[in-house]
């Protein structure tokens, strides 16, 4: 995260949804995961953007790539400015040993991606 980066806070809970990175005149979308969602737009279309993307990507599975290459599937289980928690994917079973990774802010599609 840059210093001048401006954050987009919900309306009615005050919930970060992301930064608007200023880029000359206009404003580049940056979702809590670090990945750029615009090209430079103006700000009301940068609000807007943020407010339609929500959270919801945060819920989805992904894919992360461990140290010897291979990809587990994985769910976030945090994420900040100071970087990102996974858990592996255990389909909701009681019984599975949770397993956790980090990586560090902002992810890298390289490291972490959606699952196909």
């Amino acid at each position: 995260m840059q210093a001048d980066w401006i954050e987009h806070r919900r309306s009615d809970d005050g919930e970060l949804l992301g930064w608007m990175k200023p880029v000359g005149e206009g404003f580049v979308v940056v979702d809590l995961l670090g990945r750029t969602r615009t090209d430079a737009v103006d700000w009301l279309t940068a609000e807007e953007c943020l407010d339609a993307l929500g959270l919801t990507y945060l819920a989805d599975r992904y894919e992360f790539r461990l140290n010897d290459g291979s990809w587990l599937k994985v769910r976030i289980a945090e994420v900040s400015p100071t970087g990102i928690r996974l858990q592996k994917d255990d389909w909701g079973s009681v019984s599975a040993t949770e397993l956790y990774y980090s990586t560090p802010f902002p992810v890298s599609p390289d490291t972490l991606r959606p699952l196909s």
